[in-house]
């Protein structure tokens, strides 16, 4: 069974929404809302499967993105797949039969790949692992792809590099690459004489890139949690890839790592950031201004100002047991944030709300105008929280469509929470079936707006099984891959943290050899 729908010729592409970030948008909503193609009733192992598998040079953690109709130099018109690999090299697939249309490797001359950092989190070799973030706005480029890259050279040396490729071509753009490189003030873990600097061996940038007004966003995690490392967020104009922010969540302290398991850092219309802190050092002595006396947000739900493209702490909110939970590993930083669309409360007030959580099973409703901070009594403070309303930790993102959050934890089924007058429900509307193994899912949403909606998530087994479900109705399965009879939609091995991708009529998986496209079938 190979490519379907080929009558349908660029023109309808063209009406389809293209991918340029991690779940579809700055929110992080994780939804496609003009999927015309994929429909409930047609979702099914008769008519749906796998339509090809493309296989590259190294393993896909970041998830695939998709560009509708670029004309390709001597090739003309496609619809572009971006694929990343662990390889350090960066893919333009034509989105419709998986053919190569570019490659280019992001390493200088002499380098390789990172070695895994005495790490299995990411194995055996570290290159691409964030998603990548898209720009349809350069000019004569025709569009430019932002990505981070890690290497080593020949001396031994490792170095984290920001990209600005060329959509149609791949060619280095901005007199990239440039090499990431910082200093904040403090006295936290591995810093000297009041100063601490970004070490580019110690870190990995995992978490999704974030284009916001003009600036390009990212946070770092560490390797399997080996000291001495510190909360860096940073900044670099998607210009002139100069850098524009720095800042640090622990510089006095240590740990506090932003990661998600992949999840970008979120954003809302007023240019403000969102994400979950990893565990780590808390100032529970508070200033007058009720933020952390020595500037340590170490486990925090955080909200950050970009005012003046000047990344700083703006707000946030932690719990009243923070140590406890960052001592035992129970943080929140696994998981990512997803800023809702604006909702009316029982009293006709309209609410601008944060959703997330992490390890602890608890989800996490926040006021983006007033986030709670910190009381070492209770959680009283926050806008909602769902106790223990998970079955598991998550490492990964929520999703959202059509006043549901949908949640998909560690060894636990996939379970939507309904909204209603700005609260969420205390116990799920709909629940999968299926239970998904370590370490849980992270689900998108296909859609023709309010119309068939489709939730998609992908078990990561011995043999990888994507999964479909009616998004009104999580008991509703539609499709798995492992329906089919002969293996004939199988794809391969699991991978962690994988985030399928939907665009015109297809989804794509990455996996640790290369990745997949499943779409209607040819009769």
């Amino acid at each position: 069974m190979r490519l379907s729908l080929a009558c349908f010729a660029l023109s309808v592409a063209l009406a389809q929404t293209n991918v340029l970030t991690y779940h579809n948008d700055r929110a992080r909503t994780g939804q496609n809302l003009s999927e015309t193609i994929l429909t409930p009733s047609n979702v099914t192992s008769a008519t749906f499967g796998k339509v090809f598998f493309t296989t590259l040079d190294g393993k896909v953690d970041a998830q695939p993105l998709y560009v509708a109709a670029v004309t390709i130099p001597n090739q003309g018109a496609h619809n572009v797949l971006i694929v990343a690999t662990e390889n350090d090299t960066m893919y333009a697939l034509d989105a419709d039969d998986g053919s190569l249309l570019w490659q280019t490797s992001l390493l200088k001359s002499g380098e390789t790949p990172s070695d895994n950092r005495n790490c299995s989190q990411v194995t055996p070799k570290i290159g691409i692992t964030a998603t990548p973030v898209i720009s349809l706005n350069g000019g004569t480029a025709a569009g430019i792809i932002y990505a981070v890259a890690m290497s080593k050279d020949s001396s031994g040396a490792y170095h984290q590099r920001l990209h600005a490729l060329s959509l149609p071509g791949g060619a280095e753009l901005l007199g990239g690459p440039v090499d990431i490189q910082a200093t904040y003030p403090g006295n936290g873990v591995g810093g000297s004489g009041g100063t601490l600097t970004f070490d580019p061996g110690h870190y990995l940038e995992r978490a999704a890139l974030l284009l916001l007004n003009g600036v390009v966003y990212m946070g770092w995690g560490s390797h399997c949690d080996l000291n001495p490392y510190t909360g860096w967020i940073m900044g670099y104009n998607a210009s002139t890839l100069a850098q524009t922010s720095v800042l640090n969540v622990t510089p006095n302290g240590s740990r506090g790592s932003v990661w998600g398991a992949g999840a970008g850092l979120a954003a809302d219309s007023s240019g403000n950031i969102y994400f979950l802190d990893a565990n780590g050092t808390f100032d529970a002595t508070l200033n007058s201004k009720g933020f952390p006396a020595n500037g340590n947000f170490g486990n925090a739900f955080m909200k950050l100002s970009t005012a003046g493209h000047r990344l700083a702490v703006a707000d946030y909110f932690n719990m009243y047991n923070t140590g406890t939970e960052s001592n035992a590993d129970l943080d929140l930083g696994s998981g990512g944030a997803l800023v809702l669309p604006d909702l009316t409360d029982s009293n006709g007030q309209v609410r601008h709300l944060v959703v997330g959580a992490g390890k602890d099973t608890n989800i996490y409703l926040a006021d983006r105008d007033n986030m709670g901070k910190f009381n070492p009594q209770n959680n009283d403070s926050l806008y909602q929280e769902l106790a223990a309303a998970l079955g598991g930790a998550i490492r990964g993102a929520p999703a959202y469509y059509k006043g549901k959050v949908y949640f998909g934890a560690n060894n636990d089924r996939i379970r939507a929470f309904q909204l209603a007058k700005a609260l969420l429900s205390a116990t799920p509307a709909s629940m999968t079936a299926t239970q998904f193994p370590y370490p849980g899912a992270t689900p998108s949403i296909s859609a023709d707006g309010a119309a068939n909606g489709i939730l998609w998530a992908v078990a990561n087994s011995s043999t990888a099984v994507l999964h479909a479900y009616s998004a009104d109705n999580l008991a509703q399965e539609l499709y798995n891959s492992s329906q089919a009879p002969g293996g004939r939609d199988n794809f391969g091995a699991g991978n962690k943290f994988i985030t399928p991708a939907i665009a015109n009529g297809k989804v794509y998986v990455g996996t640790p050899t290369g990745v997949a496209a499943f779409g209607l079938l040819t009769p």
